[in-house]
């Protein structure tokens, strides 16, 4: 069987869907740690218990959901249900995540609420997120349209993540106490009626994604879950182990920047509306970001060019640590803002398209492929960086002193801290990130050329 390549009307289908998981994604990873601290009034201590117990239950639940949807078989296919499903789901989890249903502030009720609503989002989200992700290469065996649509998969995840970053610091005021209000606070209503928009799309994109595209080269698989399956495919494949490790940490690495930048601009500069000005440069760096990969693949290995990516996203970091907490100088962080997002999108082009790899790589070295369970450790490591990021987050506000309902009179030892967990600690992890991939991964060159010749013929002779 020849490698069929997709139409650009499937891969733009495609990457729709990414629209809404990204708003829900961004909203939820980007805003929620200061919805829960400075509207909810939570103590930071609640939420570094909260966020490690919420990820022993993704180990749990995010593989079993990928031996769900591998053994999953309806006229739609495995992946497409799923994700409307999942996103039908997620999307008023979502609403519900960011409403206070009238509980009064800090009393148990409310605890227990937002806890339950917090599990139930990773695993909605995790119902849509890994039948997604798993469907790359279901659509073909050829390497440069996989690298394509994976690239317009992230062009329309960036997109995503950009109507976040960009319109929500505007959202939340003008859905909230309205522009007029000089000191432009967000509000309790304005994150519930921004949340309810935001989920409304995910469920319209996430249906016109599954009504496009259409999978072919799909594996089905009779097995049932169980825990010496899933360590199995984890220990059988160790290179799935070692993207597991850089990618957690350079992911760890720009979460910091997307959920510690609400406070760096609302409690440091005194405007969280200036975080839509940056988000703006990002979102330049990160379209430029989506042309690395077609430009350099010509020339250089995807090795060599997600290296550059590693590079490029660490020299934008320092760039930024100099021109904004140093310095204080706003359109000079912005412009280091653009060189940094060149890297980050790319760099997430590439584990997409990486990840992609490892399947197949899993399937040469085993002869049993394992797509949606390689797929959801792709989310689960996502949901461990966010974790650091957590960890990290409420650990400096809690040892600071950091106060949510005084906002701006922060001390400064809290303002230091937020300027240099937003800035200063991500070059640190994309260096150890660059360390590990560097050392540790091999599919490319030679052994990747054997490996896309072992599927191609094996699928050939059925």
């Amino acid at each position: 069987m020849a490698d069929y390549k997709t139409s650009w009307g499937e891969k733009l289908g495609y990457g729709i869907g990414a629209i809404g998981l990204d708003l829900s994604y961004g909203l939820f990873y980007s805003y929620l740690s200061n919805y829960l601290t400075d509207v909810l009034l939570m103590p930071a201590t609640f939420l570094l218990i909260l966020t490690p117990i919420a990820r022993i239950w993704d180990g749990i639940n995010d593989p079993i959901m990928g031996t769900i949807v591998d053994s999953t078989r309806t006229k739609m296919g495995k992946y497409r249900p799923w994700i409307i499903i999942g996103a039908c789901c997620n999307a008023v989890v979502l609403f519900l995540l960011f409403t206070n249903p009238g509980i009064k502030l800090g009393s148990t009720a409310l605890f227990i609420y937002v806890a339950v609503m917090y599990v139930l989002w990773g695993m909605t989200n995790t119902m849509a997120d890994i039948p997604y992700w798993s469907m790359v290469p279901s659509f073909t065996n050829d390497p440069s349209d996989r690298n394509m649509i994976s690239t317009v998969a992230r062009t329309f995840s960036g997109i995503g993540q950009g109507i976040v970053t960009i319109f929500t610091p505007y959202a939340l005021v003008l859905l909230g106490s309205g522009m007029n209000d000089s000191e432009k606070k967000t509000s309790p209503e304005g994150f519930s009626r921004w949340a309810l928009i935001c989920a409304v799309l995910l469920v319209v994109f996430a249906v016109i994604c599954s009504g496009v595209t259409k999978e072919r080269n799909v594996v089905y698989s009779n097995d049932k879950f169980s825990f010496k399956k899933l360590f199995n495919v984890i220990k059988s494949n160790d290179q799935l182990i070692v993207f597991m490790a850089f990618a957690m940490i350079s992911n760890a690495g720009w979460y910091l920047t997307s959920g510690v930048g609400v406070y760096y601009f609302k409690v440091v500069q005194g405007d969280i509306t200036k975080q839509s000005t940056f988000a703006m440069f990002g979102a330049v760096g990160s379209f430029l970001g989506l042309f690395v990969i077609p430009l350099m693949s010509k020339k250089f290995t995807r090795r060599t060019i997600y290296q550059f990516c590693l590079v490029m996203v660490t020299i934008g970091y320092i760039a930024m640590f100099i021109c904004g907490p140093i310095l204080n100088i706003p359109m000079l962080l912005n412009i280091a803002y653009i060189i940094a997002s060149i890297g980050i999108a790319s760099m997430f082009v590439n584990q997409t398209i990486i990840l992609a790899d490892i399947v197949d790589y899993g399937e040469f070295k085993t002869g049993t492929r394992s797509e949606s369970i390689t797929f959801s450790m792709k989310g689960f490591l996502q949901k461990m960086a966010y974790t650091i990021q957590t960890i990290i987050l409420f650990s400096g506000l809690g040892l600071s002193g950091y106060q949510g309902e005084l906002e701006t009179a922060n001390s400064l030892a809290a303002k230091n801290t937020i300027s240099f967990m937003c800035f200063g600690i991500p070059p640190i992890l994309m260096v150890v990130s660059f360390l590990i991939f560097t050392r540790k991964f091999k599919i490319y060159g030679k052994l990747k050329d054997e490996i896309h010749d072992f599927i191609a013929e094996k699928r050939q002779n059925g």
